[in-house]
């Protein structure tokens, strides 16, 4: 056998191991979103929302944090050794839950095994590096598709709850689902271990960690962690909270409403291969173009309330002074001139619930503000207009909405991922460490903004207008950062960032700082 045949098989060994590890980590990650609902739900906690929001997001905030350390010691010692470890390391405070007790007992475990988020930053970095450039983005988009571990434990673990429990009757063996997903993460370490092979940026024999750290002065890099902040952050926030949204929204029912929030967080995990496919073909900031031109359209959509809006509207005057002689809710008389109104309708013509309306219905009516025998003069009101306007926001036009808006961040995840080795190729792991951690921040405070702005408006929708709103400020400033390049730089250079050739991309950064020095200011 070939040492290139030997090195693919490797590769393509080494990937399939880093995307089954990830959907582990991930699914473990996720663990409490269902595990903390269930106790409340069957009442053997009484936590508060607030106490519920930070169980359920500090193993998030865990994982986010330490994907840039966890990054380092990749670049450091290689992704073998280090992914092997952090599946070991967090299932032991895994399996400490079943021993939890009290709110600081999960807390404290929940830190502990939020560890297993940070798997993200090891196997962007260990993947990358065993592929050419021009394979990269789907190589990356594969590993990506570890995102559906999220999805499997929303559908997995309350059945294995149900079953463990007895429909709730014997509630204390909710206990062994923490241990078996220890089980798994220390299985899947050891596998990890046995199956794949060691391999580094031999580059960066010798580093300082100054140097290691070195790529994140650029504003390219944070702006990079700005669209991983919406595409990342967002799906991760949004597979927590469209559950409550479903069922404030439209009255659904828990599980229900978690079948409905499926149909968003399962494409958006397995459409990263494709979309690592694409940015490979026809270049990550083209996708990144696409993906973001389509979220902020559908969020501008997503972003108009369920509403029914009542307003003044145009009255009816008198033409001349006189006495009102009859009023009904057709016409009203005065002297011997009659005024023709609009009566009122009731929109009863459709069920608001159940038909399918796609554009807001308009309704205008007038009510009479005279009697008869009034004396009125010219230009005196008769009858105020009244207008209504009723959005319906149908559930499965929505849904579809959402279900785009899904696809659309899985695809960026890709195309955000494929930039760092086409810009940073010997730096990934540190890069792609500062723009995880910046994406799983996102997935931990949106929620927490969310939660703000609903309180604070009444308005549901407000979480659309905020993604709208991040979603518009990358999507310019990726257009100004590209003019910039094309008007100012090298239009050559930028021509083979952008269509993935390799005469200079493929150089080491030091090698092209030269010619893109005062570019990676942007």
């Amino acid at each position: 056998m070939t040492s290139s045949t030997t090195d693919r098989r490797r590769a393509y060994t080494v990937l399939g191991m880093n995307t089954f590890a990830f959907t582990v980590a991930f699914a473990t990650w996720m663990m409490y979103g269902v595990l903390i609902t269930f106790l409340v739900d069957n009442g053997e906690y009484d936590w508060s929302k607030a106490q519920m929001g930070w169980l359920i997001g500090v193993p998030v905030l865990t994982g986010a944090l330490m994907r840039l350390p966890v990054g380092v010691l990749t670049d450091k010692y290689g992704g073998r050794i280090v992914y092997a470890s952090l599946l070991l390391v967090s299932a032991v405070p895994m399996f400490l839950v079943s021993y939890a007790d009290s709110f600081i007992g999960f807390l404290l475990a929940g830190l502990g095994f939020g560890l297993a988020g940070a798997s993200f930053a090891v196997g962007i970095a260990f993947t990358s590096i065993w592929f050419d450039r021009k394979h990269q983005g789907t190589a990356l988009g594969i590993f990506g598709a570890g995102n559906a571990g999220a999805a499997i434990t929303s559908m997995l673990a309350p059945v294995i709850l149900n079953s463990l429990t007895n429909d709730g009757a014997d509630i204390d063996q909710w206990r062994v689902l923490p241990q078996i997903y220890a089980a798994v993460l220390a299985v899947t370490g050891v596998l990890f271990y046995l199956f794949t092979y060691s391999k580094k940026v031999e580059a960066h024999e010798g580093y300082t960690m100054r140097q290691r750290l070195a790529p994140l002065r650029y504003m390219r890099v944070w702006r990079f962690g700005l669209y991983y902040f919406l595409v990342f952050g967002g799906f991760v926030a949004l597979a927590q909270w469209l559950i409550p949204y479903y069922v404030n929204v439209y009255t659904m029912s828990v599980a229900s409403a978690g079948l409905m929030a499926a149909i968003f967080s399962m494409p958006s995990g397995l459409i990263r291969a494709f979309g690592g496919w694409m940015s490979d073909r026809i270049g990550a900031r083209a996708v990144m173009y696409g993906i973001l031109g389509v979220t902020v359209i559908c969020l501008v959509f997503l972003s108009v309330p369920r509403m029914e809006i009542q307003s003044p509207g145009e009255g009816v005057l008198a033409d001349r002074s006189g006495t009102v002689t009859s009023v009904s809710d057709t016409e009203i008389t005065v002297g011997d001139k009659t005024y023709a109104l609009k009566p009122k309708m009731e929109l009863e013509s459709f069920d608001p619930d159940g038909d399918l309306l796609l554009f807001p219905i308009r309704d205008f009516w007038h009510e009479p503000v005279v009697e008869v025998g009034d004396e009125v003069k010219r230009r005196t009101l008769l009858a105020s207009g009244v207008s209504r306007i009723f959005f319906q926001a149908n559930v499965w036009v929505f849904t579809g909405l959402v279900f785009v808006v899904g696809i659309a961040l899985g695809i960026g995840m890709a195309a955000v991922y494929k930039h760092i080795p086409d810009y940073f190729p010997e730096d990934v792991a540190v890069v792609g460490g500062i723009v995880g951690v910046l994406g799983g921040l996102g997935g931990f405070v949106l929620p927490i903004i969310f939660g703000y702005l609903l309180s604070n408006t009444g308005i549901w929708t407000t979480n659309w207008m905020l993604l709208a709103v991040i979603a518009v400020v990358s999507l310019v400033w990726m257009q100004w950062v590209i003019q910039r390049m094309t008007r100012r730089e090298d239009p050559e250079l930028f021509r083979e960032f952008e269509h993935g050739q390799t005469s200079r991309a493929e150089q080491p950064l030091g090698a092209q700082s030269e010619q893109i020095e005062s570019v990676q200011a942007d």
